[in-house]
């Protein structure tokens, strides 16, 4: 249950951050015709596309975990189906647990005096540090939960062969 509800969680935010790049492209779109059809540029697409992005990038990650399309170089290991291949993928994930964990634990630190302060960002618009540093430790956080339920699929399912000819990795 607690496996179906991280999986969840990671699609949900997987498929809020791919319409979010929709939303940059049609912002950065809206943008250009502005300044240069118009001549009359907006004060706010800069700023908030740059948000947007740092949110989809530590959001996205535990998406691209889940759906095995993280950068793997496997040509030893190739055989998902060898006790060294396991081996290999749980490594891999308890990396992932330092560094993720490193960024979670930091990053809440972080997020926790702007919050408190009240600082803002040094911008235009002014957003408060809250918004901008959330992402870090939110999405590290979900980063290691789908960790945790991808070393559990590791060993308690049959890892997925790899499809060389016909991926696009």
């Amino acid at each position: 249950m607690i496996i179906r509800i991280i999986d969840g969680i990671t699609e949900f935010t997987g498929k809020i951050c791919a319409w979010t790049l929709f939303a940059i492209g049609f912002f950065i779109t809206f943008e250009v015709l502005m300044r240069y059809v118009f001549n009359a540029p907006t004060i706010w697409v800069d700023e908030i596309s740059r948000v947007l992005q740092v949110w989809v990038v530590y959001l996205g990650a535990a998406y691209v975990l889940k759906h095995r399309e993280m950068v793997t170089i496997d040509v030893l290991l190739s055989n998902p189906n060898t006790l060294w291949r396991r081996l290999a993928e749980t490594l891999a994930i308890v990396v992932l647990f330092i560094f993720a964990g490193t960024a979670c634990y930091f990053g809440f630190q972080i997020w926790l005096k702007a919050t408190m302060a009240g600082h803002t960002t040094d911008t235009y618009l002014a957003p408060p540090k809250m918004i901008t540093h959330a992402p870090v430790w939110v999405g590290s956080a979900l980063l290691m939960l789908q960790g945790g339920v991808q070393l559990y699929r590791v060993w308690a399912e049959p890892l997925p062969g790899d499809d060389v000819m016909g991926g696009a990795h």
